[in-house]
């Protein structure tokens, strides 16, 4: 048995879910941190989206993960031309969820520096295909951060830092979890995420739903 219980976000973490992200997101701009305010925002417009990773021995939450329902006919980088985190996720409030949506975007995964390299971002991303499954979506969408960037600019762009990270050449932090789970690269995002060390940049990925099951056509 795990020693981590995977839970749908309630009210009493929304709190403890903001907290990481300073933890897990020190370089990205304040404004693009989750508040706890905006967490209990995403509990009441999709509650079975949110989810968090509870330690059994203390109960504390080691990692959380938000998303919301979008519908994209394909998973295009041309189609996603000047796409932004926070219009993505409507400022942060998940007001732009579509409860008929094909897709799950995934709008960030935290985990506790005390609590890595335990297998949280893995429970956390299964929790995620779960759903997926259950609701027979599509799949997952997500602009991944490349934080490990930062050390490779001056030698390397975005998109040749990306090619060798899908190649094992090179270790990101972000975006090797993300390919060791099935995520696969379908473009880069200029200036998705206001992130000074990467320069904005981030990955447009897809996880496809190997379950999905095409509906009748209309």
């Amino acid at each position: 048995m795990s020693d981590f219980l995977i839970l749908n976000t309630r009210p009493e973490h929304a709190e403890a879910c903001a907290a990481l992200q300073g933890l897990c997101y020190p370089t990205l701009a304040k404004e693009e941190h989750l508040t706890t305010e905006q967490y209990l925002s995403h509990i009441r417009i999709f509650p079975e989206g949110q989810f968090v990773a509870i330690d059994r021995a203390t109960g504390r939450v080691a990692g959380s993960t938000a998303g919301l329902l979008v519908w994209y006919d394909s998973i295009d980088p041309e189609h996603f031309r000047g796409h932004t985190y926070l219009g993505a996720i409507g400022g942060g409030w998940f007001t732009n969820h579509d409860p008929l949506g094909n897709y799950y975007y995934g709008a960030d995964l935290c985990v506790h520096p005390d609590y890595r390299g335990r297998g949280i971002a893995r429970l956390l991303y299964d929790a995620r295909k779960d759903l997926c499954r259950r609701l027979n979506l599509r799949g997952q969408v997500i602009g991944g951060m490349i934080p490990g960037f930062a050390q490779y600019k001056h030698e390397l762009s975005a998109e040749e830092y990306v090619q060798r990270v899908q190649a094992g050449l090179i270790y990101d932090p972000t975006l090797t979890t993300q390919l060791r789970n099935g995520f696969e690269v379908r473009g880069l995002l200029p200036n998705y995420l206001n992130d000074p060390p990467s320069d904005g940049w981030s990955v447009l990925l897809e996880w496809p739903n190997p379950d999905y099951r095409p509906g009748p056509d209309l």
